[in-house]
C-alpha cells in the first residue's frame, strides 16, 4: 500500500501524544479529523491499539520506535498497514514488521493529506 491508497482508507489510528499542540501527532489528528477521517488515538488518550473501537484501516506511529514496538507485538486487531512518521522508527521496529508481514510504508500523514485531499 502506498501513500495515496492509504490516504483512501477510512478509520486510523494515530500513536502519540495527540493531547499536545506542539506535537506531530496532535496536528495529524487534527488535520485528519477536520478531513473527515474517522481517527482513535492511543497513547495518552487510549493505552492500547487493542481498546480502538470498531475497525481499523491504518495504524499511524508518531511515537518513540520502542514504544510503537511494544505496541505493534501487544496489538492483537485486525489492520491493513501501518505509517511509521519520520523519526518513530528504527531498525529494529522495521525488522519486527517485516519478520510478521506487516504491510507498512514510511511516510506522513499530514503530506498525504496535501497530496491526496479527500473528494
Amino acid at each position: 500500500m502506498d501513500l495515496q491508497q492509504t490516504m483512501e482508507q477510512k478509520s486510523f489510528v494515530v500513536v502519540g501524544d495527540t493531547l499536545n499542540p506542539e506535537k506531530f501527532a496532535y496536528k495529524i489528528k487534527q488535520a485528519m479529523t477536520e478531513a473527515g477521517y474517522k481517527v482513535q488515538c492511543v497513547g495518552k488518550e487510549l493505552q492500547s491499539i487493542n481498546d480502538a473501537e470498531g475497525d481499523i484501516d491504518i495504524i499511524d506511529l508518531c511515537i518513540n520506535a520502542k514504544k510503537g514496538l511494544q505496541l505493534m507485538k501487544e496489538c492483537k486487531k485486525p489492520f491493513k498497514s501501518v505509517v511509521l512518521q519520520p523519526g518513530a522508527f528504527d531498525d529494529e521496529l522495521v525488522a519486527y514488521l517485516k519478520d510478521n508481514n506487516i504491510p507498512y510504508i514510511e511516510g506522513c500523514l499530514l503530506v498525504g493529506l496535501k497530496l491526496y485531499p479527500r473528494q
